[in-house]
Formats: C-alpha cells, structure tokens, sequence
C-alpha cells in the first residue's frame, strides 16, 4: 500500500474518531446540561417544599407556642382552683371539727342530764308508789272506819228514832191540844183583820 493512501486511510480513521469523540463530548455535555436543569428542578421543588415545610414549622411553633400558653394558664388556673378548694376544704374541716366538739360537749350536758332525769324519776317513782301503798292503807283503814262508823250510827240512829217515836206517842194526845189552840188564835187574828180563814 502506497505511504500516502495509508496517510489518508490514517487521518480520515482520525476524523472519524475525533467526530466520534465530539460527538460523544456533545452528547455528554448535553447529557450534563439536562442533568443540571433537572437537579435544578429538583432544587427549586426542594426549595419550595423547604419554604412549606419553614412555614409550617413557623405555624407549628406558634400553634406550640399558643398551646404551650394556654396550658401555661390552664395550670395556672387549677392550680388556684386546687388551692382555692383546698382552702375552703380546710375551713370546712375546722368548721366540722368545731361543730363535731360543739355537739360532743351537747350530748356530753344531755347524757348527764338525761342520766339526772333518770334518778330523780326513779327516786319520784319510788316515792309514788310508796305513796300509793301509804295511800291505799290509809284508804282500807278509812273504809274499815267508816263502815264501823256507819254501823254504829245506825245503831245509834236506829235507837233514837225508837226513842223518839216513843216520846212522840207519849205526847201526841198533849201535842194535838196544843195544836187546836194555835189554830183557832191564828183564826180569831185573821178575823181580827177582816179576813177569811177559809179563803187562805
């Protein structure tokens, strides 16, 4: 083979080779620009979710904070109801307490009241029915006196009215005369004054 057909066959292998490898150069540098504007893509879609995500992180933390707030003064305030009840749960102890000795020293008086009760109704009892025995004596030894009583003044009635009907028939003749002549004055004083014996 001829020197300057192999220089030729030689420098067209190395056109060749160099279209090639522009070729390939171009691919690759438009390979790297379409990987640049989609890493740029992609960086403008971070930013984006990065700009969301700050925002929400910025809504997020004044939620918190708000939240944090109102739980702040939520304690707050059942701190203060806690005391508050606590307090007015003392004060009703201490007002039981007093009440409950209150009422203790009450009873402790009407237990020994009652207990004093109890022993002056005993004694009052006691003497009552004493009494009533003493009282129904009395009343049989009455009883017994008066039915001898009575006996004896009907005895006493019984022979005096038999005294007295004796002394009565003894009389009656003498009483009789005494009688008419009381009569027949009265009569003679009624004629006396003009009137009528008999109209009367």
């Amino acid at each position: 083979m001829p020197p300057k057909t192999k220089e030729k066959r030689m420098k067209a292998e190395a056109q060749k080779k160099k279209r090639n490898a522009d070729v390939e150069t171009e691919s690759m540098h438009r390979l790297t620009v379409l990987e640049v504007e989609l890493l740029r893509d992609h960086l403008a879609l971070w930013k984006g979710e990065a700009h969301r995500a700050k925002a929400s992180e910025d809504q997020l933390k004044q939620r918190l904070q708000g939240l944090e707030a109102e739980l702040e003064g939520t304690r707050r305030e059942g701190k203060a109801i806690y005391a508050e009840m606590r307090r007015q749960c003392q004060a009703l102890q201490e007002e039981m307490e007093t009440r409950s000795r209150q009422l203790e020293q009450e009873m402790k008086g009407l237990q020994e009241q009652l207990e004093t009760c109890q022993r002056k109704a005993e004694v009052a009892q006691r003497e009552a029915e004493q009494a009533l025995r003493e009282w129904d004596w009395t009343l049989a030894q009455l009883r017994t006196q008066v039915a001898d009583m009575e006996a004896k003044y009907e005895e006493i009635l019984h022979g005096s009215l038999d005294c007295l009907v004796a002394k009565l028939r003894a009389i009656q003749p003498q009483r009789k005369v005494t009688v008419l002549r009381l009569l027949t004055r009265h009569k003679e004083q009624l004629r006396q004054f003009g009137l009528n014996p008999l109209d009367l």
